[in-house]
């Protein structure tokens, strides 16, 4: 951890616990469990979480894609910290802006990047909708910042300046475009030396090549691995957070027949309903840190 982000946490868990102290041990034997101060970087992270996504500012419509989605667990997987500057790649409709900025107001930086209109309509609907969110409730977005990038040459911002780069479901886009490797390689510019990339998306099954499933949303996990570890990155971990052992993978509309998209409408919509969102890979790479290994 580099001085700067182990500061920024001190301050975060500073804050936290401070406060007259031999009131607060009076206190904490009249108080519930939970609210007794985090002692650690880890609760102070949950704690925050768990408040950001009970938030009342969260669309009830987004909520209710949490047991699909669980954003608690994925974002403690990637090691998300209220202190980090995080860019998250082509967020939408702002899904995990609603968690992700409030998380890092006070302590960290949320980035939102999203392609520049003139090349991409259905950016241009995104960065509208996110513009008007943020401008609607400064009390949670009022620090968060929008970068536009141009796909075929990517930028997020200063080498080395975020901590973390996150995104949801979108390399298939990539691949399908032909932009994944720029993608990639400019997240590995972003990124500090340690910094990490959190990537969730549909996953295709175990046996599937890419020609087979491009045009359906999914992908093979390996290609998506070989898209990053050609850039730079190391694959830390994957995790099963999202899997989902019912999707069959094998739909006339590709996944977007899932919900929450349910492109065939009403047709055979209970059946899709009961399978729920896609199943998901969920991969944490790090781009390494030369100077610590050395050392």
């Amino acid at each position: 951890m580099n001085s700067r982000v182990f500061l920024g946490l001190a301050a975060v868990l500073l804050a936290a616990c401070s406060g007259n102290s031999a009131p607060a041990a009076a206190q904490v034997q009249d108080q519930p469990a939970a609210l007794v101060p985090p002692t650690s970087a880890s609760d102070f992270t949950a704690t925050q979480l768990d408040q950001d996504i009970a938030g009342d500012w969260r669309s009830q419509e987004h909520k209710a894609r949490d047991v699909y989605r669980h954003p608690k667990a994925t974002l403690q997987f990637f090691g998300i910290r209220p202190d980090l500057t995080v860019v998250e790649i082509t967020p939408g409709g702002g899904w995990y802006t609603e968690i992700l900025a409030p998380l890092l107001r006070d302590n960290g930086h949320y980035i939102a990047a999203t392609a520049k209109p003139a090349v991409d309509g259905e950016a241009s609907r995104d960065l509208s909708g996110l513009k008007a969110k943020f401008a609607a409730d400064p009390a949670h977005y009022g620090k968060a910042q929008l970068v536009e990038f141009d796909p075929k040459a990517p930028s997020f911002g200063a080498p080395g300046s975020a901590d973390m780069v996150l995104t949801f479901r979108n390399v298939h886009n990539w691949v399908d475009a032909d932009t994944a490797p720029a993608m990639f390689k400019a997240f590995y510019t972003v990124l500090r030396p340690g910094g990490v990339l959190g990537v969730e998306d549909h996953r295709a099954a175990d046996n599937a090549s890419l020609a087979t499933v491009k045009d359906s949303g999914y992908l093979p996990t390996n290609v998506v691995v070989k898209l990053a570890t050609d850039a730079g990155f190391q694959l830390q971990e994957s995790s099963e957070i999202n899997a989902n052992p019912k999707d069959t993978k094998d739909y006339p509309k590709g996944v977007w027949t899932l919900p929450p998209t349910l492109t065939l409408g009403d047709q055979d919509r209970a059946k899709y309903l009961a399978i729920g969102e896609s199943d998901r890979m969920t991969l944490r790479f790090v781009k390494p840190d030369a100077s610590a290994s050395h050392h």
